[in-house]
């Protein structure tokens, strides 16, 4: 039992991956996009109090395009995704916030390197806000728990603790159409503007003649 004991532990992933730094990396300009100021921090309906414990790292924009477009930006980065440290879904956090979810499905986001897997969901209550969001681990999406399980298994013989991150467009907008419709015209132009490397860590989308 001692021995099981000990080579339990000695298997446990000690190594970190590479850690993102969103403010440098992400772009605050690409294609038709420029960052723009506003008058305060975005409105982040995740728990206050949680961010600082699941987090490493949290980036919020304001983007606008030339047509007056504008699409929030919300990244959080995670260095540990085991038990409690898992990043929070928005579907749970904005309700916690005061919104309330009217519509949720699963879909894909077309870009220019392929198609992502995201939720999407729209909001009343506190405004009228559709959401467009995926979850990342080591640079794969994942969409349910044996998603995770697979990551964590492909990690585990080099040792490597699976990292995690939450990428989240949402704009304010009564027409729901019409929000998605730019949220997918933002998320492709910003992952053609990001190196490969980066590409894959943000979203999943491998470098062309990937396996």
């Amino acid at each position: 039992m001692s021995g099981a004991t000990v080579a339990g532990v000695v298997g446990q992933p000690v190594k970190k991956l590479p850690p993102i730094n969103l403010a440098r990396v992400v772009p605050d300009e690409f294609g038709v996009w420029s960052e723009v100021k506003v008058a305060g921090p975005v409105v982040n309906p995740q728990v206050p109090d949680l961010v600082g414990k699941i987090h490493d790292e949290v980036l919020d924009r304001t983007y606008v395009n030339r047509d007056g477009d504008r699409i929030m930006l919300s990244l959080a980065y995670g260095s540990d995704q085991r038990g409690e440290r898992q990043l929070h879904l928005p579907e749970i956090c904005y309700p916690a916030q005061g919104f309330k979810i009217e519509t949720l499905s699963d879909g894909t986001l077309a870009t220019s390197f392929g198609a992502i897997s995201v939720r999407r969901f729209t909001t009343s209550g506190t405004r009228q806000e559709p959401v467009t969001y995926w979850r990342a681990m080591a640079g794969h999406v994942v969409r349910n728990d044996l998603d995770q399980r697979v990551v964590q298994l492909d990690l585990f013989p080099s040792g490597h603790i699976p990292d995690g991150l939450l990428f989240r467009v949402s704009s304010i907008d009564r027409d729901a159409a019409h929000a998605f419709k730019v949220q997918q015209q933002f998320v492709a132009d910003m992952m053609s503007a990001v190196p490969p490397k980066l590409r894959q860590r943000l979203s999943g989308l491998k470098p062309a003649g990937a396996t």
